[in-house]
Order: structure tokens, then sequence, then C-alpha cells
């Protein structure tokens, strides 16, 4: 039986398992499939009210942190193209990019996937610097990967966040839900924070925050489970504007949808992104 057949069939097991009658059952199965290394693709379990205590309730089978040498070569697939979620991200920076902004903080950039993907799309500024902030073992990755690749010297890496200062771009794309911290707690203190923050790819929820765990695979093989944060939309965006930021554009896609089995209170079908700006 082929690993995608076998896959689809684990999918509508899991849907049985949920049937009323079932579900007292099947439960403590799922946690076991979780800390397991048979569920199909980035695999969601369980509902925490904190970081601290998805890490606590995570399984011992894998690490709870990103942390790994395995996670710069994640996206390796992506550095000479772009998905369809990229595409709002891509106008509003050629926006920018024409209005004058030219230091850019890619803030969980992994390797400059947006860097190197974007290129074949947009003209970049000769004077622009893309500063891309992640985990060390992902930033020593990258730096190695810049000096291969980036002829134009354009990609640079840190290991602080605090440097988004004096930035006139901050970049989270697909970062924020494994933040042990929000995005305005990181921009408060900031002596000359951004005044442009492109958000992109991010489970928001209607009504509810709350932390799940992802297991976070490469080529179908686990490497973590990472607590995965997940905000309320209302409160996601007073967050924003309690720190100076406001909403110049918000947009959505389907293309991304997150389902924790026997939770269907928090499942989220569609992820996010907003330009916000601070005047």
């Amino acid at each position: 039986m082929s690993r995608g057949l076998s896959a689809s069939l684990r999918g509508v097991a899991l849907g049985v398992a949920e049937l009323p009658g079932v579900r007292l059952l099947a439960r403590p199965l799922y946690r076991r499939l979780f800390a397991s290394d048979v569920l199909p693709g980035n695999a969601y379990g369980g509902v925490f009210a904190s970081v601290e205590a998805a890490r606590a309730g995570a399984p011992a089978s894998l690490p709870t942190s990103y942390d790994q040498p395995q996670s710069g070569e994640l996206y390796a697939d992506r550095l000479e193209r772009v998905q369809i979620v990229d595409y709002p991200v891509l106008f509003w920076l050629s926006q920018l990019f024409a209005a004058d902004a030219r230091k850019l903080f890619d803030l969980g950039g992994n390797v400059g996937t947006s860097y190197f993907g974007f290129r074949h799309h947009l003209p970049y500024p000769d004077d622009l610097r893309w500063l891309v902030h992640d985990v060390p073992a992902v930033v020593a990755a990258g730096r190695a990967l810049a000096e291969r690749e980036d002829g134009a010297g354009k990609l640079g890496f840190t290991d602080s966040p605090q440097d988004a200062n004096g930035c006139d771009v901050l970049l989270c794309s697909g970062v924020l839900q494994y933040l042990d911290y929000s995005l305005p707690e990181l921009l408060r203190p900031l002596r000359e924070p951004p005044r442009h923050v492109l958000v992109n790819v991010t489970p928001l929820h209607p009504e509810r925050s709350f932390v799940t765990l992802q297991r976070v695979t490469r080529r179908r093989v686990g490497i973590a489970n990472c607590p995965y944060r997940v905000s309320a939309l209302d409160a996601f965006i007073e967050e924003f504007a309690a720190a100076g930021y406001r909403v110049v554009d918000h947009w959505s896609t389907t293309e991304r949808h997150m389902r924790i089995p026997f939770e269907p209170a928090c499942s989220v079908d569609r992820y996010h992104g907003f330009c916000f700006r601070r005047d």
C-alpha cells in the first residue's frame, strides 16, 4: 500500500473516531498516534491555555523546539518559487519598495526563503537590506546559503529580534504561531519600531485564543512537537492598535486551515494576513 493511500485511510479513520460513542475510546488512541510517527502531514493535538502548558503536555518522543538542524531544510523547495498565499505580500512589498522602504526585517524567515523566492517576481532596490531572524540552527544554515547564493549581498541574518529596531518593514510570514511572545510585545520596547508590518499565513480563531501542539515534519518524519499559538481575531487586531498600528489591509485564504482532532470548536478554516501601519 502506498504511503499516500495509507495516509488517506488514516484520515478517514480519524474522522470515524470522532463520531459520538467512539470518541471516548478513540481520544487516548489519537494521543498515542500523535506521539508516534504515523500520522500524515503536520498533525495537531490538544488545546492548552499557554505555551508552557503545551510544552508540559507534549509527548516526550520529540523535542518541543523548532531549533533543530533539519529546520533549515524544511522549505528548500520554496527558494525558487512562490505560493498562492505569498501574492498579497508581494503586492505590498512592491508598494513599499516603490515608496522608499529599504530596510526589511524578516522575522522567522528561515534561511531567507521569501528573499530567494520573491526575487524572481519583485525587482529589489539596489540598496535593499533584507535581515532575517530565526532560531540559531536555522540562522547558521541561512548564513551558509547566503554565502553561496546571494551574489548581490542584500541578505543578512541576526540572532536578535531586537534588530528590527530602525527597519522600515517587518515581515512575519507563517511565524507568529510559533513564537513564545506576541508581536506587539516585541514592537513596544523598540526605540524606532518599523512603520509597516506585514503579517501573513497566520491562524486566527473567530472567538478564542489558545495553544495547540503541531508536529513539524520533514519528508514525512517528525522533527519536533512545537507549541502553536492561535489568537482570537479581534484580540489580535486590538493588540496591534494598542501598540500604535492600524489595519491598512486584511486578507484571508482557505488554502491553509487547521483541524485539531476531538476539538471541533478550535478548528480554523482559514489563515489570515494583514498590512499594518504605524502613523
